[in-house]
């Protein structure tokens, strides 16, 4: 089985290494096809011998949704011998699918297709005269993965006809993104409820209006008003001045800025709960780094990581936009706090990327099972 990835995301998003790794680990015979902007800055960063970064379009084409895609397609004819592949593996619905669907016209090649926050956030949400485009490209895939349940009901609820809802919800899995071995090589111990007076919460993500940092302010200072004492660490870069303007002379506020994975180790290890109430989310891989250390998380209800668990077993989802919800979840995980710690480590070895790199196997084989 000769395997093509289209993933226009792994240039900036380097997770994605681990799934094609462990793929070659498997005795996969892969390929990875990155498009990126003719301005693109690769760096040195080591993408693997499988992989191709291909400059092919100009930073503006995005603007023009089918002379960008256009580009890259006629760029991957160039780069491959198409023929040769069996199976693609597109990594997004609209960007990635699109090349996807045009290759299977042509050549005939199966395709299985991701969906993710772009895609249902920005293309569906937004970009009406694009989703005949997007149905069609799901209903000429093999399979269908989306990285949680969430985006799943979201997409058959909300843009698939009912006479096509059955056929899709068919050929749909649902396998999120793994996190690095790194945080499994260092789990966290078990953690008793907090015995010091403070309550140490924590958030990681950039300082932007998607990260919803004031909103976690809000509910913070509700906590404080009920005669709490809370610290509130931040971790991440400033992305947006005017709103950590406003949150970095807030007396409770802890800013650490941007950290590396190892820095992060020590500070989820010192705090109780992880809270980030992002108002979109493809998936959100702190969440799941912050249960390998055994913090329970607080999540957004309807977005990339809710549907992963029940709802109250590793933590809540809430409305991002609610505080008084936030809040109240916090005090929700404080009476449980040695049932939801303990929930956090053994549950966080569903993001393992051998265990997930299993579960795409096992799609690829039943393509050519059937």
């Amino acid at each position: 089985m000769k395997i093509i990835h289209i993933n226009s995301y792994y240039s900036n998003s380097f997770f994605y290494k681990n799934l094609f790794d462990y793929q070659i680990k498997k005795g996969l015979d892969i390929e990875v096809f990155v498009p990126v902007a003719l301005n693109f800055d690769k760096k040195n960063i080591e993408y693997g011998k499988y992989t191709t970064i291909s400059r092919n379009h100009n930073k503006y084409d995005r603007f023009i949704f089918h002379l960008k895609h256009y580009k890259i397609y006629k760029d991957i004819l160039r780069k491959y011998n198409i023929k040769n592949y069996s199976l693609i593996h597109a990594h997004s619905l609209f960007s990635n699918g699109y090349i996807a669907l045009r290759l299977k016209k042509k050549y005939g090649i199966p395709y299985i297709v991701a969906v993710r926050n772009t895609d249902v956030n920005i293309f569906f949400n937004k970009m009406i005269y694009l989703r005949r485009l997007g149905l069609k490209i799901l209903n000429e895939a093999e399979h269908i993965v989306f990285l949680s349940k969430s985006y799943k009901d979201h997409v058959l609820d909300r843009f698939i006809p009912i006479n096509q809802k059955e056929k899709i919800k068919n050929r749909i899995s649902i396998i999120p993104n793994g996190i690095d071995n790194f945080w499994f090589d260092n789990i966290g111990m078990p953690k008793q409820k907090p015995k010091t007076p403070t309550i140490r919460l924590l958030q990681i993500g950039d300082i932007n209006k998607n990260k919803n940092i004031e909103t976690t302010v809000k509910a913070v200072d509700l906590l404080i008003e009920r005669g709490y004492k809370i610290r509130l660490d931040v971790v991440g870069k400033v992305k947006d001045q005017k709103i950590f303007n406003n949150i970095k002379t807030v007396n409770y506020i802890n800013y650490l800025g941007y950290k590396s994975k190892e820095d992060l180790i020590k500070i989820y290890r010192e705090n109780d709960i992880f809270i980030l109430p992002s108002i979109n989310e493809t998936f959100g891989l702190v969440y799941a780094e912050a249960m390998s250390q055994g913090l329970p998380v607080i999540y957004t209800r309807g977005q990339g990581f809710d549907g992963q668990f029940k709802s109250g077993e590793v933590g809540f989802s809430v409305n991002c936009f609610n505080p008084q919800d936030i809040a109240m979840k916090v005090l929700e995980i404080l009476k449980s706090y040695k049932s939801f710690n303990q929930n956090c480590l053994i549950r966080c070895s569903k993001f393992n990327w051998m265990i997930i790199t299993e579960d795409y196997v096992k799609i690829y084989k039943s393509i050519f099972i059937k």
